[in-house]
Parts: structure tokens; C-alpha cells; sequence
């Protein structure tokens, strides 16, 4: 009888990790709560430009904004190869990083990252409810572990409502 039942359950457990596995990742980001929440394009309050490049940098690894602030990041693919950005915890990039080393053609639909090919862009646009610090890095195998990472410092405070003199950043 048990030996049934685990010849029922292989199938469907292979099933599953096969799904896991598969080219599209949407959802799953546990957490995402702790960095904020996706923004909305009338609310953005400036605009950050960041620049991805084949050194695998981003043309800015530090980022401050108020809590409380929308921002849209323009991400440019300046360099040959795809590069993303990504925002989440610490413990979140790497543990995506290392699923990403095993199956490198998984694209995003997450509204907490973008995918940008060579020679274009991509927006993120997302909202800071809390102070603190919010990661950044691009999960493309070998590019987080060549140092494609960086932080967005989140201010406490009230930040100011659209229109108030916030300059583009631009980086």
C-alpha cells in the first residue's frame, strides 16, 4: 500500500518542481510588504534614472528617498548582455539569485522588477511605506555575484506631495 501511494505522489511532486522550474516567474516574492508596495504612475513623486552597464554595475549603488515617496526608476540597459533590476530584502535577492543560477531563462512579471535588454529600458515603479534600507541587484546569473547590487536608503519622514520642486536624479 505505501509503495502506491509514493508511486501516486512521484508524479505529482515532479510535477510541481517542473512548474517551479519553467521559463515564467510571477509571484512567490514573500515579503515584498517589508520594502513597501508597487506605486502608482499618478502618484510619483520623482523620477531616478539607473544605469546598467556590462562592468556589471548599476551607475548608481546608493539611492535616497523618504518614506512615504513614489518613485519611478528608469532602468537603461546601456551594455551588450540582459541585465535586471530587482528590489527586495537582502535574504530575498539572494535566495532568487541562486534560483535564478539554475534556471537563467526565467523571466519576471513581478511589479518589483524589470528585464531590460540591450539598449533599452524599463520602469519600476514603487512605493516606500517604511524607513529603512530596501536592496537592489540585477539576479542575472554571475551579475550579483560581480558586485550588480546596490541600496535604496529610505528616510523616515513625511516626503513631499508631487510637485513640490523634487528634481530628477539623475544618475
Amino acid at each position: 500500500m505505501k509503495s502506491r501511494n509514493l508511486l501516486i505522489a512521484i508524479p505529482g511532486l515532479l510535477l510541481a518542481i517542473s512548474a517551479m522550474a519553467s521559463g515564467t516567474h510571477a509571484g512567490g516574492h514573500g515579503g515584498v510588504e517589508e520594502i513597501g508596495k508597487p506605486g502608482i504612475a499618478a502618484n510619483v513623486t520623482r523620477t531616478v534614472n539607473v544605469d546598467m552597464t556590462d562592468d556589471m554595475r548599476f551607475g548608481t549603488s546608493k539611492i535616497a528617498v523618504k518614506q512615504g515617496e513614489t518613485i519611478r526608476f528608469v532602468a537603461k540597459n546601456s551594455g551588450q548582455v540582459k541585465h535586471e533590476m530587482v528590489l527586495g530584502t537582502q535574504k530575498e535577492l539572494k535566495e532568487h539569485y541562486e534560483v535564478m543560477k539554475k534556471n537563467p531563462e526565467m523571466e519576471h512579471a513581478d511589479e518589483n522588477m524589470v528585464t531590460v535588454a540591450p539598449g533599452k529600458n524599463g520602469e519600476i515603479i514603487w512605493h516606500f511605506t517604511k524607513a529603512g534600507n530596501v536592496d537592489f541587484a540585477c539576479l542575472q546569473p554571475g551579475h550579483y555575484d560581480a558586485g550588480m547590487k546596490g541600496v535604496v536608503n529610505v528616510a523616515s519622514g513625511k516626503a513631499q506631495s508631487k510637485g513640490h520642486g523634487h528634481a530628477d536624479n539623475k544618475h
